[in-house]
């Protein structure tokens, strides 16, 4: 369980650095005008970027819980067997669970 929580953490990263620039370009878009806010709210409103939104909160949130997770490996705190796949579960059931209220609402 560890080792897939490390895996998801890089994955996770991954997914944030390779979706930046489209936020970006989106962020910008959204700020320029209000055409182009709307048009924003319009592409995000469709089904398959509201998949890619769902990924991406995940991949935030769990990038983030997961990071605080190994920065306390880091510090030796955790380090046990038992601890780690203790932790390893609470980082996947937090992370989804805070996914789940963040889309939600």
């Amino acid at each position: 369980m560890p080792a897939i929580v490390s895996i998801l953490h890089r994955m996770s990263g991954v997914l944030i650095f390779l979706l930046l620039p489209l936020i970006t370009y989106l962020f910008c878009l959204s700020i320029l005008s209000e055409e182009g806010y709307l048009k924003v709210i319009e592409l995000l409103n469709l089904w398959p970027i509201q998949v890619i939104k769902l990924f991406l909160t995940w991949g935030i949130v769990h990038h983030l819980i997961a990071g605080c997770r190994h920065l306390l490996l880091d510090m030796l705190i955790g380090n046990d067997l038992i601890v780690a796949r203790l932790t390893s579960k609470t980082v996947l059931i937090i992370s989804l669970l805070l996914t789940l209220i963040i889309y939600i609402l």
